[in-house]
């Protein structure tokens, strides 16, 4: 069956629907949602339910549009006095960390191809154009999989690997697409390629940081009669990101993550109508990106491919990643073995990676197909080998954290142009041991009990009211920082 314009949405709305219904069984069992998405696609794709879907062109569209989406989402939810304290190892993971994987990998590409074993047959630089599509963790996947998972760690760990997955995949796309140049011209100097990364980067760079400090002040300035409309608008702004970027050859990728970024950490009216949006968004273009992804392949295919496909997918995990993670974190000393070794593991490849992998396609590069079917091997063994066991791998390193608590049990949030904060404090008996009316407790200044959640029941307090223990007290404070333990202390 193929896709047509009176067909597409019963077959996407069903696609959709099964795809979250899964998700929610193999979440219990630690599967990456992500990887049943993908699953779903293949499912109902031509070698499964006969759903035919071939159109490289279609999936790097749709791709450029999710990503645009997926990076601005997680650029938003970066807080820079996260990444601040490990900006240096992010950007270098993100760039040498790159180039290095790419390297390394490529070189052992080359020297196993023309190997009966293996059955492919791969100059130099196609080898190194097949690794720079896989060169890079996927964003798509990190973020996912750190956040949905409620993954915490110590030592800065998590910023820092949300840091180089949201910023690698510019480095990965430019030297995909300078190798194909390469492959295509014959002629293409060194200085040339350094010339255009230069270029993409600066670019990237600067227009992400201009738009997103003109998103902020747009937003808050514009004074819209209907709050729904903030996040649309802010929307199109990405997509304008992305694009005009790329037409001035800077790299859009990098641009829409920066203005996330930005944007993110300003103040902005209808943050919680925004955050909403675009986590909607985020979420549901994630899906159509995986099945879509599963969609295109044909599983037949890859059976040729298998050997060597997982040959290359396990140096890649065993060897290449840490070589390329333990070389680039050599300046940086305060970062023990046990983190060096988590940050190696944790190098999901995931959607990106396969995106990457139609451009030799669309490119006609000759072999491309098969490039693409090793790509797609290597990313669904990533995500079932290190994506189901990314939580147990923190555990086992001694890595992990409890999960930070955010925002509070009575599912109230203030706007961003409040400057206070709102806290739920369970009291104890020894809260209460001096007084147990409102009244008389010592709370401290510029601190007001908004609320109290007793069992089932929410209360409006006044001075006159006797609390008890176990109650949940909703406070405004002034004082971001105030701690529980000072209330009536």
């Amino acid at each position: 069956m193929l896709f047509t314009a009176e067909n597409i949405l019963l077959i996407g709305s069903v696609l959709i629907f099964v795809s979250i219904i899964i998700s929610k069984t193999g979440y219990r069992f630690g599967i990456p949602t992500l990887l049943l998405f993908l699953l779903v696609g293949m499912f109902f794709g031509s070698d499964g339910l006969g759903l035919q879907f071939n159109n490289a062109e279609d999936a790097q569209f749709i791709g450029m549009i999710a990503l645009s989406i997926i990076l601005f989402s997680g650029g938003m939810d970066t807080k820079i006095a996260d990444i601040r304290p490990v900006m240096a190892q992010g950007l270098v993971l993100s760039t040498i960390g790159v180039i290095l994987t790419t390297l390394i990998t490529g070189l052992f590409i080359f020297y196993i191809s023309g190997w009966d074993q293996t059955n492919i047959y791969l100059p130099l630089v196609v080898s190194m154009l097949l690794a720079a599509t896989m060169s890079s963790t996927d964003s798509a996947s990190v973020f996912s999989i750190l956040r949905s998972q409620n993954i915490n760690l110590k030592n800065n760990l998590r910023p820092m690997l949300e840091l180089e997955s949201g910023s690698n995949d510019p480095m990965a796309y430019m030297l995909t697409i300078a190798l194909i140049q390469v492959i295509a011209s014959n002629n293409m100097s060194i200085a040339v390629i350094i010339k255009d990364l230069f270029i993409q980067f600066f670019f990237g760079a600067a227009i992400g940081f201009a738009l997103g400090k003109a998103a902020s002040f747009i937003i808050n300035r514009i004074n819209l009669s209907n709050s729904s409309l903030y996040p649309i608008l802010l929307l199109s702004i990405v997509f304008f990101t992305f694009t005009i970027t790329d037409l001035l050859k800077g790299n859009g990728y990098l641009a829409v993550y920066i203005a996330g970024i930005i944007v993110g950490n300003t103040k902005l009216v209808n943050r919680k109508e925004i955050s909403t949006f675009m986590n909607g968004m985020t979420w549901l273009f994630q899906i159509i990106m995986f099945i879509m992804l599963g969609l295109l392949v044909n599983p037949h295919e890859m059976i040729d491919i298998a050997g060597v496909a997982l040959l290359i997918g396990m140096f890649i995990i065993i060897i290449a990643r840490p070589v390329s993670i333990f070389i680039c974190l050599l300046p940086f000393r305060k970062i023990d073995i046990k983190s060096k070794l988590f940050v190696s593991w944790v190098g999901l490849r995931g959607a990106v990676p396969i995106i990457f992998a139609t451009y030799p396609v669309i490119a006609g590069i000759e072999g491309s197909q098969q490039l693409f079917n090793i790509v797609f091997f290597i990313t669904m063994l990533s995500l079932i080998i290190q994506g189901t066991t990314i939580s147990k791998a923190a555990k086992l390193l001694k890595l992990d954290l409890p999960a930070p608590k955010e925002g509070n049990d009575f599912g109230i949030e203030l706007p961003d142009e409040v400057d206070s904060k709102l806290n739920d404090i369970v009291l104890t008996k020894e809260m209460l041991k001096e007084s147990n009316r409102l009244k008389d407790m010592k709370i401290p200044q510029g601190t007001l009990v908004m609320l109290v959640k007793r069992n089932s029941e929410f209360i409006i307090p006044n001075g006159q009211m006797e609390l008890k223990e176990g109650d949940k007290l909703l406070i405004i404070s002034e004082n971001k920082e105030m701690p529980p333990h000072t209330f009536n202390s």
